[in-house]
């Protein structure tokens, strides 16, 4: 996915938001937005948005030297999260078709990103649970299904923080043991890192690995040659997250993208209304929009 113009006055304002979370020197604030404009003044548009971010936040982390900026924020969001999960894990219990339901959770996990929402409290995620449970998921459930119950190994992209703990309620779903998790190589955003991973238990359940990159997304250009590898080899991909489906959305390869369309340019992309939850499948391409209207929601 291409980054466009309104694209570059998110990055103006993330810029802005993640200098004044790290710092109350308006030096810093003043500087790093002025990085930012000079870039956006050079930028190959035809990268996807989360290049530009991998570049700003290492720019941020330069100034301040501070190398996870948003480690408290990730701190209160895990906790945040993990305080539902029993309650949640009930609900899925009880449920005719718990891999649907976890599905539904997943992109109710979605809503915890300082990318678009600076400030996620626990009403805020208590209403996601709920529109999760009334909104229909837009994609190829039927494909989706039938993928799983085929696949002998099963890659998962992780997104954010917070997040991470509604993931493990569908990785429960997945057969854990024929899932790796990949989280972020090195702190970005409120991107989840191997602590936050550890932090809500998966390491108990699941093989974790990092994919060797700082970008908020996965470029596969930039990751390990190790994630690439796994990348190849697994029969199964599910990428969490925006950051993911604008990275990847075009790979030479099937993945299932699974994310609410929170930003209007990411919407407009997939062909979807703002605020849908999504179940993408690149391998749609170039007629998504056609694929997910064919698909079946699972409720």
């Amino acid at each position: 996915m291409k980054t466009s113009l309104d694209c570059i006055s998110c990055f103006i304002r993330q810029a802005l938001d993640a200098a004044r979370m790290v710092s109350r020197d308006f030096v810093v604030h003043e500087q790093i937005v002025r990085d930012v404009l000079g870039w956006a003044s050079e930028m190959d548009l035809a990268q996807p948005p989360p290049a530009m971010g991998q570049r700003m936040h290492r720019r941020l982390r330069q100034i301040t030297g501070v190398a996870d900026p948003y480690r408290a924020t990730k701190d209160r969001q895990n906790r945040m999260a993990m305080e539902l999960l029993m309650e949640l894990r009930s609900q899925i219990a009880s449920d005719p078709d718990p891999l649907a339901l976890a599905a539904k959770l997943a992109v109710a996990g979605n809503v915890i990103d300082i990318g678009i929402n600076g400030s996620v409290e626990e009403q805020d995620l208590r209403q996601a649970v709920s529109q999760a449970l009334e909104e229909p998921l837009a994609g190829d459930w039927a494909g989706f299904r039938q993928a799983v119950d085929k696949a002998g190994s099963i890659l998962y992209l992780a997104d954010n923080a917070g997040e991470i703990a509604f993931d493990r309620l569908l990785i429960e779903q997945l057969s854990p043991g024929r899932v790796t998790l990949v989280v972020r190589g090195a702190p970005v955003l409120n991107d989840a890192t191997m602590a936050d991973a550890q932090v809500v238990g998966l390491h108990e359940i699941v093989g974790l690995i990092d994919n060797g990159s700082d970008a908020p997304g996965t470029i596969l250009g930039d990751c390990s040659e190790a994630f690439n590898r796994r990348f190849a080899e697994a029969d199964l991909i599910l990428a969490k997250g925006q950051g993911n489906y604008e990275t990847l959305g075009d790979a030479p390869r099937s993945i299932f993208f699974l994310f609410k369309a929170k930003c209007p340019v990411v919407a407009a992309h997939a062909g979807l209304p703002l605020g849908t939850h999504v179940l993408a499948r690149s391998d749609c391409r170039p007629d998504l929009r056609d694929c997910l209207e064919h698909g079946a929601d699972p409720s």
